[in-house]
C-alpha cells in the first residue's frame, strides 16, 4: 500500500469539514477534479471509501471516522517540522558545539556567550575549552562543528579560515626588565623559566619557537617549572617563582595592573588563529552565527591591543 501524501491527507480534511468537493476545493483554491482525483486516489490506496455521498452532502464512513484523528496529527506533525526548520534556519533554535584553546575565557569567551545569547536566547551553546590541537581532532571527527584554533594544526579533513585573530608571545617576570621592552632567547634563559603545555611539549608552536632559537645560539631549552595552562605559568610568575612565555591577551590584566615586567621577543613571536570547519560540510546556522559574533569580538580585540599597547598584535 502506498503512504498517503500530505497533499491527499489536506484535502481528505478539508473535505471533511466542509461537507462538499465543491467547497473544499473553493476553500483551498484549487479545481474540483483535482480534489476529487486525490481523494479517490486516496481510498484507491487504503482498499476502502471514507466518504459517502448523499444529497446532502458528504458524510464520513467508518474508515474516515478514524482516518479523521489520524490525518490531523499527521498534518500537524508536518507543519510543526516546518517551523521547526525555519526557526533552525533563522537562528531561533538548535545547539552551538564549538570549541576553542583553554586560554580564550580570559578575554574571549564571556563576551562572545553574552552577546550570541542575546541575539539568540533559544539557541544551546556548548564550547570545549582545549588545546587546539585537540580541538582541530574533534572537528574532524564531528564532535564538535567548529573551533578557533592557533595554527598550524593538521589540516587534514579541515576547512581554514584565513588568520581572523593575532596575538604576540611576551616574555614576562616579577623581576625589572630593561628598558626597550625586547629581549631575545639568550637573555631569557639567563633566568629561571616556567613554560606551560607540559601536556603536549614539542606539538606547542611557542615551544617549538624557543627550542629552536635556543638550538641555533648553541643553547638548550630547560625550565625549572612545567605546568599545564599559561594562566598557571603566569601566576607563578607572580609569585615570583620563575620568569614565563605567555601571550600578550593572556597576561593583559595583570601587566596592565603592572604586577609584571614584560617584554617582546627579539625577533617576535607571533600567534595567528583561525576558525576550523570539517571539509565539505556546512556548521548549522546557529553555530555560523556564533562564528560571526566571535568574529566581531576578536576584530575589537585587536583593534584595542594595538592602540593601547603599541605591540605589533595584528599586524
Amino acid at each position: 500500500m502506498a503512504l498517503p501524501s500530505t497533499r491527499q491527507l489536506e484535502y481528505f480534511l478539508a473535505a471533511s469539514r466542509v461537507g462538499t468537493f465543491a467547497g473544499a476545493a473553493a476553500e483551498l483554491h484549487i479545481a474540483q477534479p483535482s480534489l476529487s482525483e486525490q481523494i479517490a486516489n486516496l481510498e484507491q490506496n487504503l482498499g476502502m471509501p471514507l466518504f459517502t455521498r448523499t444529497s446532502r452532502g458528504l458524510l464520513l464512513t467508518d474508515a474516515g471516522k478514524q482516518l479523521l484523528p489520524l490525518a490531523e496529527g499527521a498534518i500537524q506533525n508536518v507543519r510543526d517540522f516546518a517551523e521547526w526548520s525555519r526557526r533552525l534556519r533563522s537562528v531561533e533554535e538548535g545547539t552551538v558545539a564549538f570549541g576553542t584553546f583553554s586560554s580564550a575565557h580570559l578575554y574571549l569567551l564571556t563576551d562572545l556567550i553574552g552577546e550570541f545569547r542575546r541575539l539568540s536566547p533559544r539557541v544551546r551553546i556548548r564550547v570545549a575549552g582545549l588545546n587546539s590541537s585537540e580541538v582541530a581532532d574533534a572537528v574532524r571527527s564531528g564532535d564538535l562543528e567548529a573551533g578557533l584554533v592557533q595554527l598550524p594544526v593538521d589540516e587534514r579533513e579541515l576547512a581554514i579560515t584565513p588568520t581572523v585573530f593575532s596575538d604576540e608571545a611576551v616574555f614576562v617576570s616579577r623581576e625589572p626588565i630593561p628598558e626597550g621592552r625586547s629581549i631575545d632567547i639568550e637573555g631569557a634563559m639567563r633566568r629561571p623559566l616556567i613554560l606551560s603545555e607540559a601536556s603536549w611539549g614539542m606539538r606547542d608552536p611557542l615551544r617549538v619557537s624557543l627550542f629552536e632559537r635556543a638550538q641555533r645560539v648553541g643553547l638548550r631549552l630547560e625550565p625549572i617549572i612545567e605546568v599545564e595552562f599559561q594562566t598557571h605559568a603566569l601566576r607563578l610568575a607572580t609569585e615570583g617563582l620563575g620568569d614565563t612565555f605567555v601571550s600578550w591577551h593572556v597576561a593583559r590584566a595583570q601587566l596592565e595592573r603592572g604586577e609584571l615586567h614584560w617584554a617582546v621577543l627579539d625577533p617576535p613571536h607571533r600567534e595567528h588563529y583561525a576558525f576550523v570547519t570539517r571539509r565539505g560540510g556546512a556548521p548549522s546556522p546557529a553555530t555560523a552565527e556564533f562564528i560571526s559574533v566571535a568574529h566581531r569580538i576578536l576584530r575589537r580585540l585587536e583593534a584595542t591591543a594595538s592602540a593601547g599597547r603599541g605591540l605589533s598584535v595584528g599586524e
